[in-house]
């Protein structure tokens, strides 16, 4: 049977690429079966593949003289198997209260930096855990409990750059009766035996009844389930990579890590300030493509994924067919906003604050960028906040009005440089800029349109004036043509939850300012 399981577990290996030529493996070896299972086998393919094998103990300071007996335990068993050793001695209970974990979070904290302590300092290029089937099953159920997409299906990977897992093909009961044939010994954790952590009530009392009163390959078909969970996870990580570079691009403020270096791209996965997802481009993107982006993305501008649930998610999603200017909060201090361009995110300036105005990015925040399309030049209102027209005479001031002033709106006469608008109608930015092919007006209830160029026609405007005149547009919907008229589609009324208020002032000297407010009737 020794020979099997060493054969088992080489091909497994070797499966996986885990371990080649001249590497030095660091192991974990606690002194629990498992990980005394691992040292053998380590130890047994060491010459045959060419590799060093060197161990690592964490002494936790929780069990006192046990702990210290296990680390005596240990010791002596890398003496007699000629295995470099290295001891750590750490309070986990007082890491822990510091760290504002529990002991096994912060337990797995204290032996993840411990091992690659390890491997910084002693030249280790792979850290070998013991984690076998059995552990993958209950990783399984446990991220199933919590809530989990995907990726918690996954389970324990068998490789995870430098981090390997040898025995993930083998079952804790297959490997204890490996040791017992060997009559090798190894120390028992009395608190494994406990019921106080999640992990150990799954292992006494989950699984057992699964194999028991369901089905006896329970754990096996948990494992085959996470290893196509893992096929197709590996899948949608490229295809969101794929999606990144085709969605993903920096703000035009220059406020995140590679600023200076002149790319616009962000590289996948890393951390950022800010970033904007284009629109267009994630609209053309499947559904599971689409949230693991979103969760990336939020990820990098947050600095890591705790925390993001499905809700998050959910909420970023729909903002792509809000009105610009809409704001959401999200966990971690990260505000994520409607622009022109689709959706920013970004890092708040203080944890908890939220940024007032719109969402720093290229189009929102640059208070007077000119943009020329044929004979259209358009500047990006500031809603809320004031924009310069490029006559620098001119400007635009938008404000929020109370919804319950609605009423107000019917004493404000028709022709007004100052109107009121139903901000919940709005579908894009709001620009001022000349007129554009395609550019049209709503011309009742019924949502009707009417080309701008018919218009300007029955209105009888000169030809001469036309390509003079001044749209407040959303997008190729004019929504107000200052001095004239609005479209019927963003008049207020009693469903209206937020109120526009857009006026237009001269700084001319003796140049009459309307301070009425407009209704958002025609005018």
């Amino acid at each position: 049977m020794m020979k099997n399981i060493i054969e088992q577990t080489e091909s497994f290996i070797r499966k996986y690429g885990m371990i080649e030529k001249d590497d030095v493996v660091i192991a974990g070896v606690s002194g629990g079966a498992d990980s005394v299972c691992l040292l053998f086998i380590l130890c047994a393919l060491r010459h045959k593949i060419g590799f060093q094998v060197m161990a690592c103990h964490v002494n936790h300071g929780i069990r006192g003289a046990e702990a210290d007996a296990d680390e005596a335990f240990v010791k002596e068993l890398c003496r007699q198997l000629d295995v470099p050793s290295r001891f750590f001695h750490k309070n986990v209970e007082l890491i822990a209260r510091k760290r504002k974990q529990s002991s096994e979070e912060a337990g797995r904290a204290v032996r993840r930096e411990a091992f690659e302590t390890m491997c910084r300092e002693d030249g280790g290029t792979k850290i070998a855990t013991a984690h076998h089937r059995d552990d993958n099953a209950e990783t399984v159920l446990l991220n199933i409990a919590r809530g989990t997409g995907l990726k918690g299906l996954c389970g324990i990977h068998p490789v995870r750059g430098k981090w390997i897992r040898p025995l993930l093909a083998l079952g804790r009961e297959q490997i204890e009766d490996w040791l017992r044939e060997q009559k090798i010994t190894w120390c028992t954790d009395a608190t494994n035996a406990e019921d106080i952590y999640t992990r150990n009530r799954i292992r006494h009392n989950i699984l057992p009844a699964l194999r028991e009163q369901v089905n006896e390959g329970a754990v096996r078909h948990l494992e085959e389930l996470s290893v196509q969970a893992r096929e197709v996870w590996e899948y949608l990580e490229q295809g969101t990579k794929q999606a990144w570079e085709r969605c993903v691009s920096l703000p035009r403020t220059g406020e995140h890590k590679n600023e200076g270096q002149g790319s616009s791209t962000p590289v996948y996965g890393e951390a950022y300030g800010g970033l904007l997802i284009g629109r267009e481009a994630f609209r053309h993107e499947m559904p599971a493509v689409q949230k693991q982006l979103l969760k990336v993305c939020l990820a990098s501008v947050r600095g890591g994924e705790k925390d993001i649930g499905t809700v998050h998610l959910n909420a970023l999603a729909e903002l792509f067919d809000r009105q610009c200017g809409k704001e959401l909060d999200l966990p971690g201090g990260v505000t994520a906003g409607r622009v022109y361009e689709g959706v920013a995110l970004r890092k708040q300036a203080g944890e908890g604050r939220k940024i007032s105005g719109n969402i720093s990015s290229a189009a929102e925040k640059t208070k007077s960028r000119r943009e020329t399309d044929g004979k259209s030049e358009e500047v990006r209102l500031n809603i809320p906040g004031v924009s310069s027209l490029p006559d620098g005479i001119h400007k635009v001031i938008c404000r929020f009005v109370d919804a319950a002033d609605a009423d107000k709106a019917k004493e404000i006469p028709q022709k007004s440089y100052t109107k009121w608008f139903d901000y919940d109608i709005i579908k894009c930015s709001l620009s001022a800029r000349t007129r554009q092919s395609g550019d049209y007006l709503v011309v009742d209830e019924k949502g009707s349109r009417q080309k701008l160029k018919s218009w300007f026609i029955n209105e009888k405007i000169p030809r001469e004036n036309r390509d003079k005149m001044l749209l407040i547009a959303d997008g190729q919907h004019i929504v107000w043509i200052p001095g004239h008229r609005m479209s019927r589609a963003c008049q207020i009324s009693n469903r209206t939850e937020k109120i526009l208020e857009i006026k237009i002032t001269e700084d001319k000297k003796n140049v009459r300012e309307d301070q009425s407010a407009g209704s958002g009737r025609e005018g």
